[in-house]
C-alpha cells in the first residue's frame, strides 16, 4: 500500500485498503460493516478523506478520485498527502 501519513488513523487505511480491492461506489455504512468500524466514525473519516481530496461523495456514495487511486498506486508522495492536514 503506502507510507504512513500521520494524520491519517487506522480507519483511514482500512477505508483504503476496501476501496484497493473493490473500485466500486460505496456508502460510508456499507464501508463500516466490511471493515468492522463504526458507521457513525467512518462517515466522518470518509468526509475527511473526501476534503482531501481522495474521495467523491455523490448522494452518499463513496468513489475513488484519480487522485486516491494515484495514492493507492504510491504515485503521490507522502510530503504531499501530509501537507493536505487541515487540522493543524
Amino acid at each position: 500500500m503506502v507510507e504512513r501519513i500521520s494524520w491519517f488513523s487506522p480507519a483511514d487505511y482500512e477505508i483504503f485498503l476496501f476501496f484497493e480491492a473493490h473500485d466500486i461506489g460505496a456508502t460510508s455504512k456499507v464501508v463500516a460493516h466490511n471493515i468492522d468500524y463504526n458507521d457513525v466514525y467512518v462517515n466522518k473519516r470518509m468526509r475527511v478523506l473526501e476534503d482531501a481530496g481522495f474521495f467523491t461523495n455523490t448522494n452518499g456514495i463513496y468513489e475513488l478520485t484519480d487522485f486516491g487511486r494515484a495514492f493507492l498506486a504510491g504515485e503521490v508522495e507522502a510530503a504531499e498527502v501530509e501537507a493536505l492536514d487541515d487540522s493543524e
